[in-house]
Parts: structure tokens; sequence; C-alpha cells
């Protein structure tokens, strides 16, 4: 199977040898840097993985490999130009890769690495075709909240950070010291104030280093980093 060469956006190559690369990024298994796929049949689902892998850490996505680390290889070309449209046509900006064909035992692997993110932030089309940032937890691509959101926002633009450290603000560290974590509306609560000064409180207390997000399907917490 031969896929075209991409010039511009995207760089394409084929490798024949060396297959211990390939084995080794396997015997991973799937974490944040690293993304298995037995097939690509849908372009809106994938481009959803290439945003979060973007707007995080940047990763590798292994196609035609099952979630358990056995070899499939892929069908047919089309999973290459799904992908590309996914990168081109539902990704916001687009964003750029590169593709390695590995032959391994007579089955072609694509190996595709994308960067992590210099410029806007990434977003791609949710179940409901809204545009929506995602990012990389592990080896789940989730939604970026409105704290994250706004802390990426301003982390880019380099605004420097005012607390005034009031209140609010006292309360959040404190009560942080002696419980594990804490969630915006537990904090809203607290410090009887609206959700859009939480939301900015945290911000900036996460610009400052003082405080980790941690995301997961079910809840968002914040604790105090260690």
């Amino acid at each position: 199977m031969e896929l075209p060469q991409k010039e511009a956006l995207f760089g394409y190559c084929k490798m024949k040898l060396n297959h211990k690369h390939i084995e080794h990024l396997i015997s991973e298994g799937e974490h944040q840097q690293l993304d298995f796929k037995f097939e690509i049949s849908d372009s809106k689902k994938i481009a959803r993985t290439l945003a979060a892998f973007s707007n995080t850490d940047g990763g590798t996505l292994l196609i035609g490999v099952k979630d358990n680390g056995a070899i499939a290889g892929i069908r047919s070309n089309e999973e290459f130009f799904m992908l590309e449209a996914a990168a081109q046509l539902y990704c916001k900006p687009e964003i750029p890769f590169t593709a390695k064909e590995w032959n391994i035992d007579g089955k072609m692997i694509l190996e595709i690495k994308i960067p992590r993110r210099t410029g806007d932030i990434v977003k791609a089309p949710c179940p409901d075709n809204k545009w929506t940032a995602y990012v990389r937890v592990a080896d789940q691509n989730l939604k970026a909240n409105k704290v994250l959101y706004k802390y990426w926002k301003k982390k880019d633009k380099k605004i420097a950070v005012k607390i005034q450290y009031k209140e609010a603000e006292k309360l959040l560290l404190n009560y942080l010291r002696d419980e594990e974590y804490v969630t915006i509306a537990k904090f809203c609560r607290l410090a009887t104030i609206p959700y859009y000064t939480a939301q900015n409180i945290m911000v900036d207390f996460m610009l400052l280093k003082l405080i980790d997000i941690e995301l997961s399907e079910k809840q968002t917490r914040y604790k105090l980093r260690k």
C-alpha cells in the first residue's frame, strides 16, 4: 500500500526496517502521549484525538493497532485520507502532522506524530457538532472546562498575574491545606462568591503554580501543588 507524499502541511515516509521502534511503542500501552486505533472510520471523532494531543503535550497515534496492542494493519488508503480530513477540516486551527508507514510482517501500520500546539487553542466538533477544545488526560480525550480554557488563554498571552489576597483567596488555600481537593461549586459555597469569580481565582492560582487541575469524566477537582 502506498500513500501520497505530503509536501506542505503533512510529512510522509515509508519505514520497513527496525520494527523494534513500533514494538517498543506498543509495549508502553496507551497513555497521555500514545493512542492506538484499530481503524479510522469517522473524521470528526479522530479530530478530537488530534486536538487533545495538540492542546496537551503532543503525541503519537498508531493506526492499525488494536486497544490490546495486537497488530491488525490498516485496511485501505481511505484511512489516511480521513485522518487528513480530520486535521484539515475538523480541527480549528489545522493541525500539522507527520506520518510514517511501517510494514510489519506484511501488515501496514501508520505512525502519526502530532506536535504540541504553538498557537491558538485547537477545537474539534463534539458529538452534537459544537466546536470544543479537548485535552488529553492519561489515555482519554476530555472536554476542556472553562477554567482550563481560561488558563490556556491567559498563559498563551503571558498576562501578568495579580492576586488580591482577600478572604476568598485565603479561604481557598486554607481549605486545601486540610482537604485533598475542592470543586468550583464547593469553593463558591464556602466563599459565598459567584461562579465566575471562583473560576478566575482558580485560574490565577494555577498560573502561579500553586494549584493543579485534575480532570476526569465524572468530575473536575483542584488540589494544592505538591
